[in-house]
């Protein structure tokens, strides 16, 4: 089997259209070098698309969005939000973007950890509250995206959850998870720990220590233990499936599903047999002209709405494809 069987007709095209210049920024990188004029051409006709425009039109002079004791509230729509669907969006750097950032660096303790809320005094500001581990994958995302791997205080992020990572069982510990530990198989916050594989498999290759690839690793395995989307424990004790992720969304924000985490596994070079029922998912979802449907969205909680629900979309058939072309390749 090859990746250009599911490929329909003018869908290529499509992903290729100027209209939509972050897709059509992915889809080049995936295929030309970062500096072929093509690519560059398209991340600049991002920062003028309507979504990237809106949200820096939200943004306070002093970098914030929201309020500017709170990273995270107003929820989709505060500074962690906007600074990761830019990232994803494919925004590049810009002055805007730097004070952003900066103002998310107000919000990091001694430790490296991101709370969300900034600290009010040096005790705060020592405060090794352990949890939250979906956030800090997020933030340590587009940090990297934004080009900050070489600053410290990333660093600092980073020598954290190395720190913090659970060496025995794997994965990384949060106050709100599990609600029912009788109900789950991993012992520590799935979810989070996706978005946290995610965040340090966005460190260069050249940057990642032997201990970051050990954690990428094991972080890979439990991920293929649990069959992607089988982490949940049913009454007589097998595996079932979590629903929600078997319907595709774009963005993804705390929450994932099974093709964001084929593309991130896939990404990372990993081909194993486990991975069969959720690629079978991502081929069973494909319609018969090959633009996979947006399942699931944030549309009307966010600062803009991106694509619409149950229409064919670019986003889901991009990464769709992206994973089946790794997979299967040829």
């Amino acid at each position: 089997m090859k990746w250009v069987e599911f490929v329909g007709e003018g869908v290529i095209d499509w992903l290729h259209e100027p209209s939509d210049p972050s897709i059509r920024f992915w889809a080049l990188h995936h295929i030309k070098d970062m500096d072929h004029p093509d690519v560059v051409a398209a991340q600049k006709a991002i920062m003028k698309s309507p979504c990237v425009k809106t949200i820096l039109g939200a943004q306070n002079p002093e970098g914030h969005w929201g309020s500017a004791d709170n990273m995270y509230f107003p929820k989709y729509t505060a500074s962690t939000h906007s600074l990761l669907i830019m990232a994803e969006l494919g925004a590049k750097r810009t002055k805007a973007i730097e004070r952003g950032i900066e103002s998310m660096f107000r919000f990091q303790r001694d430790s490296g950890h991101f709370l969300i809320e900034v600290p009010k005094t040096e005790r705060g500001r020592a405060s090794v509250v352990k949890d939250g581990c979906c956030l800090d994958g997020n933030i340590l995302y587009f940090m990297n995206h934004f080009d900050y791997n070489e600053d410290s205080r990333v660093k600092r992020l980073i020598e954290f959850q190395v720190e913090y990572h659970s060496d025995d069982i794997g994965g990384w510990k949060c106050r709100t998870y599990p609600i029912d530990k009788s109900k789950v198989f991993p012992e520590n916050c799935y979810m989070g720990g996706v978005k946290l594989l995610r965040g340090l498999a966005s460190i260069p290759m050249k940057e990642r220590s032997k201990r970051i690839r050990e954690i990428i690793a094991q972080e890979i395995e439990i991920v293929l233990e649990n069959g992607i989307y089988r982490y949940l424990r049913a009454p007589d004790g097998s595996r079932k499936e979590k629903a929600g992720w078997k319907r595709f969304g774009f963005p993804m924000f705390y929450q994932s599903d099974a093709l964001e985490v084929l593309d991130l596994l896939t990404g990372l070079g990993v081909h194993d047999e486990r991975m069969q029922d959720a690629i079978d998912l991502v081929i069973a979802n494909r319609p018969e002209d090959g633009k996979w449907l947006l399942k699931d969205t944030f549309n009307g909680k966010m600062l803009c709405d991106i694509e619409v629900k149950h229409q064919p979309s670019k986003w889901i058939t991009l990464r769709a494809l992206r994973v089946l072309r790794r997979y299967y390749g040829g």
